[in-house]
């Protein structure tokens, strides 16, 4: 075997290994943040109830966790370069509307620039709020399941407050009718 050939295999090797040793913190969650207890569940290493979370509408103004308190509340992290999260948003409106005298609250929160969320929305316009999201809230998906830091991730919270599922990838009628619609009031 020649020098360039060895060169190149021990290169392929070591990205290899270091690649998956950083997948393989962020996949079990063994970095700096994982051993903070006093915001984790002990049995799932998570969040099991709904932080204090205040964000800015696009009108500026902010809006806090508090404010859905006793509804079943479906928090769904997105953005408009998203393809999955764009198909998911008229299923998630279509149960706003359809369940909000149930209790139900759906709540968007964009990771996306404002300017983008705006563009999206004067085209797509939606019946619930919709939230600018920070980099703590990426940071705060993770800590509600979202393990891979993908979009969508939806998490749901029963009217306690409790977490009652959470989802990476796209929602679909199965998920809501199984999670969320049996807490809804007067629910079949």
């Amino acid at each position: 075997m020649n020098a360039a050939k060895v060169l190149a295999v021990t290169v392929l090797a070591g990205s290899v290994s270091i690649g998956l040793a950083l997948f393989g913190e962020r996949w079990l969650d063994v970095g700096d943040n994982a051993t903070e207890p006093s915001r984790r569940s002990p049995q799932q290493g998570m969040l099991d109830s709904l932080p204090d979370l205040r964000l800015p509408t696009l009108e500026g103004r902010e809006m806090s966790s508090s404010t859905w308190a006793g509804k079943v509340l479906v928090l769904n992290f997105w953005a408009t370069w998203c393809p999955p999260c764009l198909r998911e948003i008229p299923l998630l409106d279509e149960w706003q509307q359809t369940y909000a005298n149930q209790g139900l609250q759906v709540v968007g929160i964009a990771i996306d620039r404002a300017e983008e969320i705006a563009a999206f929305l004067e085209d797509n316009a939606v019946s619930y709020p919709i939230l600018i999201g920070t980099r703590d809230s990426v940071d705060l998906s993770r800590e509600l399941g979202n393990r891979t830091g993908g979009l969508p991730f939806t998490v749901g919270f029963d009217p306690l407050g409790r977490r009652i599922f959470s989802h990476t990838g796209e929602v679909d009628v199965d998920l809501l009718e199984t999670e969320v619609k049996p807490l809804l009031l007067g629910a079949d």
